[in-house]
């Protein structure tokens, strides 16, 4: 098994210039930041193969990548809520936010629980991971029943007047995810969004307005239970 050392090594000998300034744009302190694509993070990841007490200190260098590599090798099975908790204070850029839902919290059984307790948080990346956990819930989970997908689109509904631009795009995000996942949801979310256009509120008109333009251009196709994009090359073949 290498060192946390010889990880942190082997990530500069990845970087370059010009990730290091995505990553320093997204607001990561730039003594913090390495440079890496996240592709190669993966890579390293899947090498390394699944090390618990390597992936918390991968975390305890603050070092972006290192964080981004720990939550793939972390073993889902030390990982409880208030290890969840811990790790999301530390979460200062949305990308970081999002990896921890994708990759590590929407695995837990309970992952529902942090959706209904973080969509109406203070802190802005608690936030957006309830959305963001929407959002990879609906794209995970195939056969998702109608009450829940109900419930989403009400947190959608009532939360959706936040003006931080990275929690307004997480909740966009969250319902286009579930109008693709078949017709049904995909005629809920056109209501949900034209209700929102309607709203006197400019964070639920932005809200509103914006899945609208990934919704109305989706169309189904026979490979794919997934509504996709009229735009995407597949998408163009079902037209």
């Amino acid at each position: 098994m290498k060192s946390v050392d010889e990880i942190i090594a082997e990530l500069t000998q990845r970087s370059s210039e010009k990730y290091k300034m995505n990553v320093v744009r997204m607001g990561i302190p730039e003594n913090y930041s390495i440079g890496v694509p996240t592709s190669d993070i993966r890579k390293l990841g899947k090498s390394i193969g699944i090390s618990h007490q390597l992936a918390l200190e991968l975390w305890t260098t603050q070092y972006h990548e290192a964080r981004l590599l720990s939550i793939i090798i972390m073993d889902i099975r030390e990982i409880d809520h208030h290890f969840i908790e811990k790790l999301m204070k530390d979460v200062i850029s949305w990308d970081l936010c999002d990896h921890i839902c994708k990759n590590l919290i929407v695995n837990l059984t309970s992952y529902e629980d942090f959706i209904f307790k973080w969509c109406n948080e203070e802190k802005m990346y608690l936030k957006r991971a309830a959305y963001c956990l929407i959002s990879s819930s609906v794209i995970k989970f195939k056969n998702i029943d109608d009450e829940k997908i109900d419930n989403y689109l009400e947190l959608i509904k009532l939360h959706s007047d936040d003006s931080r631009i990275h929690v307004k795009k997480a909740i966009s995000w969250a319902l286009r995810e579930i109008g693709k996942m078949n017709h049904h949801s995909h005629d809920k979310a056109i209501l949900t969004a034209y209700d929102l256009c309607e709203n006197t509120d400019k964070n639920r008109n932005w809200v509103g307005k914006t899945s609208l333009k990934e919704l109305n251009e989706l169309v189904s196709i026979n490979e794919r239970k997934r509504l996709i994009s009229s735009k995407t090359k597949m998408g163009k073949l079902s037209s």
